[in-house]
């Protein structure tokens, strides 16, 4: 199996992971997420497989819903994380947790009600590699099992650094003016390779694969799920200025998840989001 950019495993084994969809468009990405998962998860105790789930903020919350959960992540360090994370759902456990490749899961065919792939797609750069780990998890999956893919849009980085742009202020931000950088997005919107070896373009997304939700339809369907509906899941919430501010105020917050909800269903403004979210069936 093709390896992925030691500087996005360089990002998991530092544990800068750890709390991400605790602040700023993290709140949004993980309630939204949750929305969508409670509406088209069967019930509890079903098995959950979540595979590239980090240090296992959906699987403790699942589990705390009386899932039988079993999380799969190629770092280390997320693993011995979510032992930490364990402190906080005393009332629950994960039925399982060990490091592993998205590609080769330790476990029988048909054995999962659901899996989570939240990661994978997006490290994943290369074609063929990214097409074995949706065919890993059709294999692992039940009959009628959900499947539930995150990717990346080839716009999420443009629009990030619109954001973030600044010249001249205190936090000084000017990727925008940068020739490799532009040259950077520029392939990233032509075929949604986002070249970035080792961080030494930009010091944000290393290596990756960035879909549409065009591609990241077929690339489901390639591996065998013929059926996918993609959801935006941050909408344009994350442009927002005060995040967290706003997300302490329950109007303020129920105001920002109605805009991601009342967007999620036009197709023309997907790719604002930033992040998908694919909700398949077996």
């Amino acid at each position: 199996m093709k390896t992925i950019d030691k500087a996005v495993l360089a990002y998991y084994e530092a544990g800068r992971e750890y709390n991400r969809l605790r602040s700023n468009i993290g709140l949004i990405e993980f309630e939204r997420t949750k929305e969508i998962l409670l509406e088209n998860l069967p019930n509890p105790p079903a098995v959950i497989y979540d595979i590239g789930g980090a240090y296992g903020e959906y699987s403790w919350w699942l589990a705390s819903l009386g899932y039988e959960v079993h999380l799969f992540d190629l770092s280390e360090t997320n693993i011995k994380m979510s032992n930490e994370l364990a402190k906080e759902y005393s009332d629950c456990t994960l039925a399982s947790s060990q490091v592993c490749d998205a590609r080769s899961i330790p476990k029988e065919n048909n054995s999962a009600d659901a899996i989570l792939l939240m990661g994978p797609l997006y490290h994943i750069t290369d074609y063929d590699e990214r097409i074995k780990a949706i065919k890993e998890s059709y294999r692992l999956l039940k009959d009628k099992g959900m499947l539930f893919t995150a990717a990346l849009t080839p716009y999420s980085v443009l629009l990030y650094n619109i954001t973030v742009y600044s010249p001249n202020g205190e936090n000084k931000n000017t990727y925008l003016e940068n020739p490799d950088f532009v040259a950077m997005v520029e392939r990233e919107l032509r075929d949604g390779c986002h070249i970035n070896p080792g961080k030494t373009v930009y010091d944000g997304l290393g290596s990756s694969h960035l879909h549409t939700a065009k591609a990241l339809k077929a690339e489901l369907s390639t591996g065998g799920f013929s059926d996918s509906v993609i959801h935006g899941i941050m909408g344009g919430a994350w442009l927002a200025h005060n995040i967290d501010e706003l997300w302490k105020n329950e109007t303020s917050r129920n105001a920002l998840m109605n805009t991601v909800r009342l967007l999620d269903n036009h197709e023309e403004i997907t790719g604002l989001s930033g992040h998908l979210l694919a909700v398949s069936k077996k």
